[in-house]
C-alpha cells in the first residue's frame, strides 16, 4: 500500500473522503484538532443543524453509508412559516414525493462518519491540530496537544477539510500560495434546543424547518430523531436594539422572545441557562483562489469555499466536493492534474451557492412574509407540471437535482425570477395570469434541462 494520504479535519467531510480514498486502495491518516466526539461531550450551541439534501444523499450513497445514517434522519416536506398573532403557514419544498430534506445532528452524523472510516481502515488522530507548513519542503507542522509535542508531517500528498478557519488555507495565504477574501456577515447565530415531550415526541409540527421570519433578523427550528428541535436565532451582531450586543444578558433576551417567539419560549423551561452558556458563532462567506499547491496540497469544502448556513448547502456541497474529487481520482491522473482539474471544476459552482445562499438569507428573514412570494412559490409550482424538465424551481434545482452544477441552477434561476415578475406584475391571483403568453416566453428563453449533465463537468 501507498504512503498514508494526510487529511485534517475529522468533522464530517474529512470520514467521508477518507472512507472514500481508502476505498480506492489509499492508506488514510485523519488529524483533528478536537478531541474524539464518541468519547468526549463537545462544548454545545455550534453545530447548526444540517439539512441533507440531494448532493449530500448522493455522496453518502456512493459511500454506501445511507442505510446505516437513516435512523438518524427527519425528514422535512417544507417549511412552517410562524408570523406573530397569526396561525402558522406550512410551504412545500416541492410537489414530488421525493422533495424532502433531511434534518440531522452534526455531531450525531460526525460520530456515525468517524466509524465507518474507521471501519474502512482509516487512521484518526485526534487532538492534533495543524501549527504550520513548509511548501518548499513539503512538510506540516503537527502539535499534539495531548503530550504538547510537534510533530512533522510529510504531504503525501495532503487534503485540508479543517473547516472556514483552515489552518492549511491561512499556511498556504502566508506563503502567497493563494488569495483569501472573506466577507463576514453582519449577523450571527446563537443556538437553543427545544425539548423534547414527556413521551419523547416532538412539540411542534416534525416534518418541517420552521422559521419565524422577522424582517432583520429571524429564529429557526430543525427537528431531531430524539424529539427535540435544535432552534438557531440569527441577529445583527451589533446595534442598539435587537441585536446580539444589546441583547447580552438572558433578561433581554427573554423580553424579546416574548414579543416575537412565545410560543417558543414556552417551550424552553432553561432558557435563561442556555441563552447564557451558548455562544454567539460568527457568519461569513471565504472566497479562496488557487485551492491547491501543486500536487502536495489542497483544500476542499468549507477550507476552500465555506458559505453562510442559510441555503442548507455548506455541507452538501463539501460532499458533492468527495464526489466530484473521487470522480476525478477514478481517472487514474497524478495528483497535481487532479488537484488542477478539481480547482477548475468546482470554482464557480461554490462561488454561485455562495451567492444564492447570502439571497436565501433575505428570503427566509424577510421576502417569505410578503403576499407575492406565496403567489411567485405557486407559479413557480404550476410551471413545473405545465413544462417538466425546463422550469424547476431554483430551490428545487439546488436543493433536489444533484446532476444540475450549481452554476447553471442559478443561471436559469435567474431567467425564471425574471418570468415570475413579468407574469405577476400587477396581479393577485393565478387566474389573471397570461397562460399563452408566459407558455411562450418559457419556450423561447428555457431550453430542456439535459439530465445527464454530470456535476464534475465544471459547467
Amino acid at each position: 500500500m501507498s504512503e498514508p494520504l494526510i487529511l485534517l479535519g475529522g468533522g464530517c467531510t474529512g470520514p467521508l473522503l477518507g472512507l472514500l480514498l481508502a476505498r480506492r486502495g489509499h492508506a488514510v491518516r485523519i488529524f483533528e484538532r478536537r478531541p474524539d466526539a464518541r468519547r468526549v461531550a463537545l462544548p454545545a450551541g455550534r453545530s447548526i443543524n444540517l439539512a441533507l439534501a440531494a448532493r449530500g444523499i448522493a455522496a453518502l450513497e456512493r459511500a454506501g453509508l445511507m442505510p446505516m445514517l437513516q435512523p438518524l434522519l427527519v425528514p422535512m416536506a417544507g417549511r412552517r412559516v410562524h408570523e406573530v398573532g397569526e396561525p402558522s403557514r406550512f410551504l412545500p419544498y416541492g410537489q414530488q414525493s421525493h422533495e424532502l430534506l433531511w434534518s440531522v445532528g452534526r455531531s450525531a452524523l460526525n460520530q456515525a462518519l468517524t466509524r465507518a472510516a474507521e471501519a474502512a481502515g482509516v487512521e484518526f488522530h485526534f487532538e492534533h491540530a495543524c501549527r504550520g507548513a513548509d511548501f518548499d519542503r513539503g512538510t506540516v507542522a503537527i502539535e499534539d496537544l495531548a503530550r504538547s509535542r510537534l510533530l512533522e508531517v510529510a504531504m503525501r500528498p495532503l487534503i485540508a477539510a479543517d473547516g472556514a478557519g483552515s489552518a492549511l488555507r491561512q499556511a498556504m495565504a502566508a506563503a502567497r500560495l493563494t488569495r483569501t477574501h472573506e466577507e463576514p456577515l453582519a449577523h450571527g447565530y446563537k443556538e437553543l434546543e427545544i425539548p423534547a415531550g414527556p413521551g419523547g415526541e416532538h412539540l411542534l409540527e416534525a416534518d418541517a424547518l420552521h422559521i419565524w421570519p422577522r424582517g432583520g433578523y429571524m429564529l429557526i427550528a430543525l427537528p431531531n430523531c430524539d424529539g427535540t428541535f435544535t432552534a438557531t436565532l440569527f441577529l445583527p451582531r451589533h446595534g442598539t436594539t435587537t441585536s446580539f450586543e444589546a441583547l447580552a444578558t438572558p433578561g433581554a433576551a427573554r423580553a424579546l422572545f416574548a414579543a416575537e417567539f412565545s410560543d417558543v419560549l414556552a417551550l424552553i423551561l432553561d432558557f435563561d441557562r442556555q441563552y447564557a452558556g451558548n455562544p454567539v458563532g460568527p457568519l461569513a462567506t471565504i472566497r479562496t483562489a488557487p485551492w491547491h499547491v501543486g500536487g502536495q496540497a489542497l483544500l476542499i469544502g468549507d477550507a476552500a469555499h465555506a458559505i453562510v448556513p442559510f441555503h442548507g448547502q455548506g455541507l452538501n456541497c463539501a460532499f458533492e466536493d468527495c464526489v466530484v474529487l473521487d470522480d476525478l481520482l477514478a481517472l487514474g491522473l497524478d495528483w497535481a492534474s487532479c488537484f488542477a482539474r478539481f480547482d477548475a471544476a468546482r470554482q464557480g459552482d461554490t462561488a454561485a451557492i455562495g451567492r444564492m445562499a447570502l439571497e436565501n438569507y433575505l428570503e427566509m428573514r424577510d421576502t417569505v412574509r410578503e403576499p407575492s412570494f406565496a403567489l411567485h412559490k405557486e407559479l413557480s409550482l404550476a410551471l413545473e407540471r405545465r413544462h417538466p424538465g425546463r422550469f424547476v424551481p431554483r430551490y428545487s434545482m439546488v436543493m433536489f437535482h444533484a446532476e444540475i452544477p450549481y452554476g447553471e441552477a442559478e443561471r436559469r434561476g435567474a431567467i425564471q425570477a425574471t418570468l415570475l415578475d413579468e407574469a405577476t406584475a400587477g396581479i393577485g391571483a393565478l387566474t389573471e395570469v397570461d397562460w399563452l403568453r408566459l407558455d411562450e416566453a418559457i419556450r423561447a428563453r428555457l431550453p430542456m434541462l439535459r439530465p445527464g449533465d454530470a456535476v464534475a463537468s465544471g459547467s
